[in-house]
């Protein structure tokens, strides 16, 4: 397998780095730049000039509004906005995890109702999967959708849903029937439904990037099920699997870009030449290549007609523990440049989320032993 850019590909990346450059002004203040991916206003005038360009649903098929590109060319894009900084959009959801399970799961009325609003960046979707009393085990979702008539009566509490504060839509999975996976099911909920209320939630950086969604008798229409009642689990992974697959080219392309950043910085350190630094640098950077190599052997597996698979974890379960190491150094080596320090403070308090979102490690873990290498359940 050749791992260099093709012609095409090159072309193509030349071109996003182009748009990109010109799209995402510049901005000092690190603060400043983070902020604008959660302002509605900015939020949907980007999704609308990515839909304008042709970057919107790279790898949609064409049918469904999407450009049908080689998943190649989604990775190169993903890689080129991460460097940009441009990652932290809210329409990220819709496009990478959300669209993708509509196209496979949706009914054709759900994909003409839904996808040209996700394209557009009309509709921001968050997701409601984690809760309080289950963290990111699905299969212990406690919240309950009960058919009446012609909707669904929700009752529940959703946690650490990404982008909810600025969503109006949310993929929802909840508890149809059964126990552990059987009788989940989900449904795609529109926010301002009575019944529904967001609350941002506070973390230790003094943002918001998470909220609560609470469901007290919440009515969804029968006909927002996406799946079959009883599918949720099957669903749900689906999204999981778009979302640890393509996208771990932007956690991949961004801890490099931060690494960079790292590097710079401590050459001009005292600490430049500390073994203990060094050593820890050196440990990041491995960690760094390995997650390149990952993510290139799943994008040739994926290329050659598979699909997001359980081994996808790997990526997101490595990039958050490295992640998480860099700010920590970070944070260290900045502490006599006040700049500095305030940036790689942000961030080693905001990688504190890294290990929990988007699934524990501890769920991480459990998945890759029991469904990639074939050991017992521990539980």
């Amino acid at each position: 397998m050749d791992l260099r850019d093709s012609p095409d590909e090159a072309a193509f990346r030349a071109r996003a780095r182009a748009w990109l450059a010109e799209a995402v002004p510049a901005v000092d203040d690190p603060a400043a730049a983070r902020a604008r991916w959660f302002d509605r206003d900015f939020l949907t005038t980007y999704a609308r000039r990515l839909h304008a360009a042709g970057y919107a649903g790279l790898g949609w098929p064409v049918e469904y509004g999407g450009r049908g590109l080689p998943l190649g060319h989604q990775a190169i894009f993903l890689e080129e906005s991460a460097r940009r900084g441009a990652t932290e959009q809210a329409g990220v959801i819709g496009l990478g995890m959300v669209g993708p399970t509509v196209v496979a799961w949706g009914t054709p009325a759900q994909r003409a109702h839904y996808l040209p609003g996700i394209m557009r960046g009309d509709l921001l979707f968050c997701q409601g999967f984690s809760e309080a009393e289950a963290g990111s085990d699905l299969a212990a979702v406690a919240t309950t959708a009960r058919l009446d008539g012609d909707a669904y009566v929700v009752d529940g509490q959703k946690l650490w849903s990404s982008y909810a504060a600025v969503a109006d839509h949310c993929l929802l999975l909840a508890r149809t029937g059964g126990q552990r996976h059987r009788g989940l099911t989900c449904l795609l909920v529109d926010l301002r439904t009575p019944g529904v209320t967001v609350r941002p939630l506070r973390q230790i950086t003094g943002r918001a990037d998470f909220a609560e969604i609470s469901f007290d008798g919440a009515r969804v229409p029968a006909d927002a099920v996406l799946g079959e009642p009883g599918d949720g689990f099957r669903v749900a992974m689906t999204t999981l699997a778009h979302e640890r697959g393509t996208f771990g080219f932007t956690l991949t392309a961004r801890l490099e870009e931060h690494l960079r950043q790292f590097v710079a910085l401590l050459r001009a350190s005292p600490l430049a030449d500390d073994p203990g630094v060094r050593d820890r640098l050196a440990t990041i950077w491995t960690d760094l290549a390995a997650l390149r190599w990952t993510n290139l052997r799943l994008l040739g597996e994926l290329a050659e007609g598979g699909e997001p698979g359980p081994r996808t974890s790997v990526v997101k379960l490595l990039w958050s523990q490295a992640n998480q190491r860099l700010a920590y150094l970070g944070a260290e080596v900045a502490a006599a440049d006040e700049h500095a320090t305030a940036l790689w403070r942000d961030r080693l308090l905001r990688s504190r989320g890294n290990t929990i979102e988007g699934g524990t490690s501890e769920v991480l873990r459990d998945v890759l032993a029991e469904r990639v290498l074939g050991l017992p359940r521990s539980r």
